[in-house]
């Protein structure tokens, strides 16, 4: 990759251009110092999140779309049970429809032991079918409002590489320490208090800023994405990116139904001499999203994009690197229900030694890929190609 002086000034009047033509409702605050770690499996990610558990002395804050009964989900409620018994306080908003699976015994006992809870959307058919539609597909934990936790791992045995490898999920999470924890901590009151009809205390930028606040050169801007916003910051965050991008875009991706939109943003961006690969499953728990991504494909690799699908282990990691510096991560998929539907918490993080982090992992899990080729995709079959279209039907549903 060049990083050169000029590769820099050609971008900046695209990513002022497109800025322009969306005119975002309220662009995100840029929170100049932070510093970021990159965890590269579950494992690395959930060893420091409950030694940052350990370590909590005043508050605790938890949003997550799965918790699962299971070795990794009974370690972390008994984490959270000692920090609530050494007088931390404790909350945890879990999504109502994404922890179906988990026994009500596990939040009862949470409960029981002092931990504060939050179902988020409970069935409420008042509302008619709206509930069922809405979901909270963050994964955030924030300890003692400095230090922040987020990126695609649910809490689960398969995100934590506690299974076979045929079943485990390949993700990536991260930490944040700085001043974007204090916007992250705003976000998760706007939730906690807002499901139960009150206003949150402090604004974001009224919050007092804590002493280490200045911990870092990372650069980080919060995109928070909700069916409550006029319009998806979430996409746009996604498309200003792709249009400022000079040589190189890494896209990893679990759900891809990115829609026109993304797709013109990527062709374009083919077309002015940027090279753009994206990583995406050939493996999923959601069967049906894959025949729904494939869908794209064929317009896809005609205008020169590149496609490898992962199949050692199902890819569940959330990732787009622009020219090796720029790193949008979270929990946002590239679908339609992290664009419009889902509450959901991606972050912009500005920086050479991150971006660097993430461009080898994806490199070296691209080289383990297979490539999608447009002769043997088209190959495919016509059974395969109307079942594309009849689940194409109900893709905004997925």
């Amino acid at each position: 990759m060049r990083n050169d002086h000029h590769n820099h000034t050609k971008r900046l009047p695209r990513f002022i251009r497109l800025l322009g033509r969306l005119r975002p409702l309220e662009l995100p605050v840029t929170h100049r110092h932070n510093s970021v770690e990159l965890f590269q499996g579950g494992r690395q990610f959930f060893e420091a999140l409950f030694a940052s558990i350990r370590s909590a002395e005043r508050t605790i804050l938890l949003e997550y779309y799965i918790i699962k009964n299971d070795h990794i989900g009974t370690g972390v409620a008994s984490e959270l049970v000692a920090a609530v018994q050494r007088g931390v306080t404790v909350r945890l908003i879990y999504d109502y429809i994404g922890c179906l699976d988990t026994p009500a015994s596990y939040f009862k006992n949470l409960s029981k032991q002092g931990v504060k809870l939050l179902p988020f959307n409970v069935p409420s058919f008042k509302r008619g079918v709206y509930w069922f539609d809405k979901r909270d597909h963050r994964k955030m934990v924030i300890v003692d409002g400095m230090l922040a936790f987020l990126g695609g791992f649910n809490i689960g045995d398969e995100y934590a590489g506690c299974v076979d490898e045929k079943q485990s999920f390949r993700d990536l999470g991260f930490s944040i320490r700085g001043e974007a924890v204090c916007e992250l901590e705003a976000i998760f009151d706007e939730t906690w208090y807002g499901e139960r009809g009150k206003a949150a205390p402090l604004a974001a930028a009224e919050r007092p800023r804590q002493p280490d606040s200045k911990s870092g050169d990372a650069a980080v801007n919060i995109i928070s994405g909700g069916p409550r916003q006029r319009r998806s910051y979430i996409r746009e965050a996604f498309q200003v990116n792709i249009a400022s991008a000079a040589e190189e875009i890494l896209i990893a991706t679990p759900y891809f139904v990115p829609g026109p939109r993304i797709i013109r943003s990527l062709l374009r961006a083919v077309r002015r001499g940027v090279r753009v690969r994206l990583l995406l499953p050939a493996r999923s728990d959601v069967p049906l999203m894959l025949l729904l991504g494939r869908s794209s494909y064929a317009t896809l690799l005609r205008g020169g994009v590149e496609i490898f699908e992962m199949g050692r282990e199902i890819l569940h990691a959330k990732v787009m690197l622009i020219d090796a510096e720029r790193t949008v991560i979270g929990s946002a998929n590239l679908d339609q229900r992290s664009f419009h539907r889902n509450f959901e918490i991606n972050c912009l993080v500005d920086n050479v030694r991150f971006g660097g982090q993430i461009r080898a992992l994806l490199l070296e899990d691209i080289d383990s890929s297979s490539p999608v080729d447009l002769d043997v995709h088209e190959r495919r079959g016509m059974v395969i190609r109307i079942i594309e279209r009849v689940v194409g039907l109900f893709g905004w549903f997925l």
